[in-house]
């Protein structure tokens, strides 16, 4: 064996596992990806890459075929709005994803693992604070009494604190960060589970200069957007840090979302109109408070919206110009 540190990255062959696998490999770790699902746009960056089900608790052992300093559990059943806010998926999201992490968190605390990070969400928070879309309440002592919008927030709750039932009774070294709107290139862009940036730049990436896209609702709720390079720098400092959390890791820059489909379309040198149609929402605004990381850590997020929207829009326009081209060669073989 060599003398580098090893991780295991569950939820890899997705959006942000599959960015943190390539910054761990980048600081010279040897890497395990686990995934129900090979990556989606070919991110293979990891030392091996599992394809397995977390729900078996056999494949979770199976990962553990040599000492493991560092877990990543980002695995979970999720999507956007339009997945996680309808109620009709509630059921597979609190089974499955609590599943994964008591099966995770109980393995790893079997094979002496160092530290395990869990990636939780800001949709713990109550709604009841987050019903002024100018002034949302998300510092992290807000979070009880518990009352969050959806059963996914629940889910996550309770998953926090069996993260931190494992610290108080075996002594695990847990980390516990609360993501805010991740997105980035190599997301979730089409079908249904992509979240607002991915879907908004899809949508004005579609659209005729001068055309009109849909947007959930009056497009007034407002919300926070990280970019996902700006995440795994934070997860990593969570990660070399002392502080266990739970923490928030996401931006300060809070806007409408009128005024981000403005942003994207300005991106895309478009002029574009916005028609309002019923559709799942959420709270009516949310917004990252980044004081406790400041005071524990020593840093925050600070890149602008705009410069990761530009990359991302790039990055999206391109996977809808390849995909259009891919349903015309198909109607034409048709023909």
């Amino acid at each position: 064996m060599s003398n580098k540190k090893t991780a295991i990255v569950c939820g890899a062959g997705g959006f942000i596992g599959g960015h943190l696998v390539t910054r761990l490999k980048r600081e010279g770790y040897w890497v395990r990806g686990v995934d129900i699902k090979a990556h989606e746009y070919g991110n293979e960056n990891a030392d091996d890459f599992v394809v397995g089900d977390l729900r078996d608790f056999e494949v979770c052992k199976a990962l553990f075929d040599r000492p493991i300093d560092e877990v990543y559990q980002l695995a979970a059943d999720m999507g956007g709005a339009g997945y996680l806010f309808t109620g009709d998926n509630d059921a597979a999201v609190m089974h499955n994803s609590a599943l994964i992490n008591l099966n995770m968190l109980e393995i790893s605390r079997l094979n002496d693992v160092k530290k395990i990070f869990y990636s939780s969400s800001a949709c713990v928070y109550p709604e009841h604070n987050q019903m002024d879309p100018d002034n949302p309440k998300c510092s992290e002592d807000t979070v009880y009494p518990a009352a969050p919008d959806s059963e996914y927030g629940w889910e996550k709750l309770f998953s926090e604190r069996l993260f931190l039932t494992y610290y108080k009774n075996y002594q695990m070294e847990v980390r516990i960060a609360r993501f805010h709107n991740i997105f980035g290139p190599e997301g979730t862009w089409d079908g249904g589970k992509e979240k607002v940036p991915a879907a908004v730049c899809r949508k004005v990436a579609s659209a005729e200069d001068g055309g009109e896209i849909e947007i959930w609702g009056d497009g007034k709720q407002t919300r926070s957007f990280l970019f996902v390079d700006e995440c795994v720098e934070a997860v990593r400092r969570l990660m070399e840090g002392d502080f266990i959390g739970p923490v928030n890791i996401g931006s300060e820059e809070m806007l409408p979302i009128n005024d981000l489909v403005d942003m994207v379309a300005k991106v895309a040198g478009k002029t574009i109109k916005i028609k309002h149609i019923p559709g799942p929402l959420g709270v009516r605004g949310r917004n990252s408070d980044n004081a406790l990381f400041r005071e524990k850590l020593g840093w925050a997020p600070s890149r602008p919206l705009v410069e990761g929207i530009t990359t991302t829009y790039q990055w999206i326009s391109e996977q809808v110009a390849n995909a259009k081209e891919q349903e015309e060669t198909t109607t034409e073989e048709m023909a």
